[in-house]
């Protein structure tokens, strides 16, 4: 998710709400309604589509204090607090940052726990859908030019993410943390976790409580509820930051919200994406393999831990949309790894943009071959969650994941990403409105019957956004970088 380095993440627009109200930084509420997938008989017609193949996971988002996070400057974070707010280009003293996505999985295709190792294969149940609170921090200082000591980056990483299901109790079934989390971090448990159905309708809220931020789901469908919130107790902690020695500390920490309000000015400083509270749908991960059959081996890898590819002489895309494999054709399982979609696939971040996303099969009213569209409204706030975000915006971190794009200058940077074969890529899927029952409600895919806006397709993402990062190694001096498309307007909803 790194912004002023070579970003490492994958493509997830997304829709930023705004508010300068107190609290709505902190404490939000959307009522969702899950989507349906086509029947699984006959999974691989050509053109038929479902959620696990266009999106990884669905996930809504918030700013965290983390003071072992980047940028390693202050020791001290209050939370839910606007004096958070700092101007990279005044400053580099701003509270460290975490970011947390409370993400939706999709039924049907490989199970967890593979998503341990291999992002994208994350389904819980054959037919239901699951959630879980994910908190990600960066173990960075750019103003000295450090990063975490090799030892413990070696166990973490340097973009760490700490991981629990949402539960009917929410009690952790296991440490989040990534130096105590076991594989039974990331195996689903249907008699602790809150499952889902398809077309449910759904109240998520999250909120700040004295043990770390809340996240909570209500299913109005089945009158079932389930939480996590970011405390000690489920096993959530802070690295400690230490570049020069070889420990990788754990420290119990309770997160907490950064900000105050949602406004423009509240960011993580280190992340391609400017939102504070955020929608996204993180696309870009599944494509097919087609021809001889991958090996089934545990979470996608072979004997020596390396990432099981496409075969050679296979192809990847649908139908008539057949070509060779390519580089990005990694972690891939064999149908018989599926719960209900028997489909052969890959889920390695899609590079050449020539996935599944990337093709016109998002929902578009035909449901015999594409799911209905995921919808979900405005974010409220307010302590009835009844005040309105006064503006909204739509954004794209295409500048941060494409080849072609200079950061710097912004020359080769495009709205429609280019495939490794240099054409623009098929489709790229938008943001529209639609009336559910007399209500304002946000919807992702293609055009849908019913709809009220498409806010002009793709041209909703605007123009490219400069965003100011700390120089690493700079001493406190700042670049630009062009990471995004954004576009900022008064929430129709």
């Amino acid at each position: 998710m790194f912004g002023e380095d070579e970003y490492v993440g994958h493509d997830e627009p997304s829709l930023l709400f705004y508010s300068n109200q107190p609290g709505s930084g902190n404490r939000m509420q959307y009522s969702i309604t899950l989507p349906h997938d086509p029947t699984p008989a006959q999974p691989t017609t050509p053109g038929k589509s479902y959620n696990f193949e266009l999106n990884g996971a669905l996930w809504f988002g918030m700013a965290l204090c983390d003071t072992q996070s980047y940028p390693e400057q202050v020791s001290t974070c209050t939370p839910d607090s606007d004096s958070n707010i700092v101007d990279p280009a005044v400053s580099p003293n701003h509270p460290g940052t975490a970011f947390l996505e409370l993400q939706l999985y999709p039924p049907g295709w490989v199970p967890w726990p593979t998503w341990a190792v291999a992002i994208g294969a994350s389904t819980c149940s054959p037919t239901q859908w699951c959630a879980a609170m994910n908190v990600f921090s960066l173990l960075e200082d750019p103003v000295a030019g450090t990063l975490q000591n090799p030892t413990c980056a070696a166990r973490v990483g340097i973009e760490t993410f700490q991981f629990a299901f949402v539960t009917k109790s929410g009690v952790a079934q296991a440490p989040a943390n990534p130096l105590d989390s076991t594989l039974a971090t990331f195996t689903p448990n249907p008699k602790q976790d809150l499952f889902m159905n398809s077309g449910d309708k759904l109240q998520l809220s999250i909120s700040d409580t004295a043990d770390g931020v809340r996240t909570q789901i209500d299913d109005l469908s089945t009158h079932q509820s389930g939480s996590m919130t970011a405390s000690p107790a489920n096993g959530f902690v802070q690295i400690q930051y230490d570049p020069t020695g070889t420990s990788c500390n754990a420290i119990p920490y309770a997160f907490h919200p950064m900000y105050s309000t949602a406004s423009e000015q509240t960011r993580v400083p280190w992340a391609a994406h400017s939102y504070n509270v955020a929608f996204s749908d993180e696309i870009g991960h599944f494509q097919f393999c087609n021809g001889a059959t991958v090996p089934a081996t545990p979470f996608g890898l072979d004997s020596s831990g390396n990432p099981i590819t496409c075969p050679a002489g296979n192809t990847e895309g649908s139908g008539a949309n057949q070509r060779p494999t390519d580089s990005d054709n990694d972690f891939c399982f064999p149908a018989s790894e599926a719960l209900l979609y028997r489909v052969q696939g890959c889920t390695e971040t899609n590079t050449g943009f020539d996935g599944v996303s990337y093709t016109p099969v998002w929902p578009d009213g035909n449901t015999r071959l594409h799911p209905t569209p995921f919808q979900f409204t405005s974010a409220r706030t307010g302590a009835a969650f009844d005040q309105p975000y006064q503006r909204v915006a739509f954004e794209a971190d295409l500048p941060a994941v494409e080849p072609t794009c200079n950061r710097t200058t912004g020359a080769g940077c495009t709205l429609i990403p280019q495939t490794d074969s240099g054409t623009p890529a098929e489709f790229y899927p938008f943001f529209t409105t639609t009336n559910v029952r007399d209500t304002c409600t946000w919807q992702f895919g293609n055009d849908t019957p019913g709809e009220t806006s498409n806010f002009g397709r793709n041209a909703q993402y605007g123009s490219l956004l400069p965003l100011t990062y700390l120089a690493f190694g700079g001493g406190g001096s700042t670049v630009t970088r062009f990471n995004d498309f954004r576009n900022v307007i008064p929430n129709p909803c």
